[in-house]
């Protein structure tokens, strides 16, 4: 087990001094669809680096351009799912770009970071995510406003989603669960409590293999009052996070990325 955790250890080294290059020298320099392949390459190498599997369920259809993926949030890792899935902005609490390496990486492609503590400054995300809502991106935000250990949802915050309401645009709610070896649901990612990214960092590479399960729902019009917004896509990823931990998904609806796992 230590030779296989210190291996991956090594791995995620080299994988991370990678993309300090990439990030430094290739990607400012790229076009978009290239900016694009870059960030989706990178996660699924991360992904892969860590020990984990990630299976995509799309019994809705995924929108790619102007929509706000909504989801909970379980770890640091999701962003690195989603992005290995459909390379994405996400909105991050401003404490994350004091992070060393991840911090600057999620600068790079673009997050967009928020002081939670600061009302004005959620009202001034909330106008520059429904202007880049209305010019056709895509941006994913986790209205939960914290972690949690997977196992259930916390209430979803409203704010971020009169951004939506703004640029009359849709939402579509995605919902994550990791899975051990053994087919239970894994609490070794969340990133919880006082826990340190280093010690979230070396409980995930001890519990590997894991797999990522990203369930895809269908589009919400954003349409009526924040508030009810929000507890549309609070009840989608509920049943999506509830159909995941029955473990009933249908498999022909699911879509295997980065299907070798290391160590």
């Amino acid at each position: 087990m230590m030779m296989q955790v210190s291996l991956r250890i090594v791995r995620l080294i080299f994988h991370l001094v990678r993309g300090m290059a990439l990030a430094t020298f290739v990607f400012p320099r790229a076009a978009r669809a290239r900016q694009q392949q870059l960030v989706r390459d990178w996660s699924q190498g991360l992904l892969k680096a860590c020990g984990v599997t990630l299976i995509v369920h799309q019994p809705g259809e995924a929108l790619e351009r102007g929509v706000m993926l909504v989801g909970n949030h379980v770890s640091w890792l999701d962003i690195y799912v989603i992005n290995a899935w459909q390379p994405v902005p996400f909105v991050a609490k401003a404490e994350i770009e004091k992070w060393p390496i991840l911090g600057w990486l999620a600068k790079t492609i673009g997050t967009i970071f928020i002081r939670r503590d600061k009302r004005s400054d959620a009202r001034r995300i909330v106008q520059q995510l429904a202007d880049v809502l209305k010019s056709g991106e895509t941006i994913c935000i986790f209205p939960e406003g914290t972690t949690s250990d997977g196992t259930r949802l916390l209430p979803f915050h409203a704010n971020l989603l009169q951004a939506p309401v703004l640029a009359m645009t849709a939402v579509q709610p995605i919902c994550l669960l990791y899975e051990d070896a053994q087919g239970q649901q894994s609490l070794a990612p969340a990133y919880i409590g006082d826990i340190s990214l280093l010690a979230s960092l070396i409980s995930i590479l001890r519990a590997a293999p894991l797999t990522a399960h990203l369930y895809v729902t269908a589009p919400l019009e954003a349409r009526g009052q924040r508030r009810e917004l929000a507890m549309r896509a609070q009840a989608a990823v509920q049943g999506a996070l509830q159909l995941l931990q029955r473990q009933r998904v249908v498999l022909s609806d699911t879509a295997v990325v980065n299907a070798e796992v290391s160590g």
